[in-house]
């Protein structure tokens, strides 16, 4: 009996399949890569050793804030976008700091300037630009005979909603140094 010819091998679907798995994975690695290339990491930092006196100078910071036993209540008006703050403890500058930094977006931060009330002493306003909600580091810093305190912790912020800072310790800065 003769042979038959086989059919070339682009008359087959199996051989097609496989390269265009193939041409699909370069396509995708090559896009991958110049996502990756393209796109900033913010998140990451390439001087750790600045990171960690950084960490120091805030942990001095935290501790001042201690030592004056100073809390802060922050309300947010969700209508005016107003805020409004009460600090109590031993320390009444003229005016404070308050930053909402995002976790994730640097470009969702927001810094408030916040002047003393001439009605009470306590009492701190200040304006958001727009409403803001969600998972934020709460950052409030003043300053008491030249030197820089610091309130920190990690809020849910929601429109109209009160955050209190000063509540909970901060690790680390509670323990004296050596």
């Amino acid at each position: 009996m003769p042979a038959t010819p086989a059919s070339p091998w682009y008359k087959h679907i199996w051989p097609w399949i496989i390269i265009g798995m193939l041409a699909t994975s370069v396509f995708l690695t090559i896009n991958m890569v110049m996502i990756a290339a393209d796109t900033e990491d913010t998140l990451v930092t390439d001087n750790y050793y600045e990171a960690g006196k950084g960490i120091s100078r805030s942990l001095d910071r935290e501790r001042l804030a201690n030592d004056l036993k100073l809390q802060a209540k922050a309300h947010l008006d969700e209508l005016t976008g107003e805020v409004s703050l009460r600090l109590s403890g031993n320390s009444r500058p003229d005016k404070l700091e308050l930053n909402l930094i995002s976790p994730t977006q640097a470009g969702k931060d927001r810094h408030i300037a916040l002047t003393r009330s001439t009605t009470e002493e306590d009492r701190y306003i200040g304006q958001l630009p727009e409403a803001i909600s969600g998972r934020r580091f709460i950052e409030l810093l003043g300053q008491q005979g030249g030197q820089t305190w610091r309130l920190f912790e990690e809020e849910v912020v929601s429109p109209g909603g009160e955050m209190l800072l000063g509540d909970e310790p901060i690790p680390g800065a509670e323990d004296p140094r050596p």
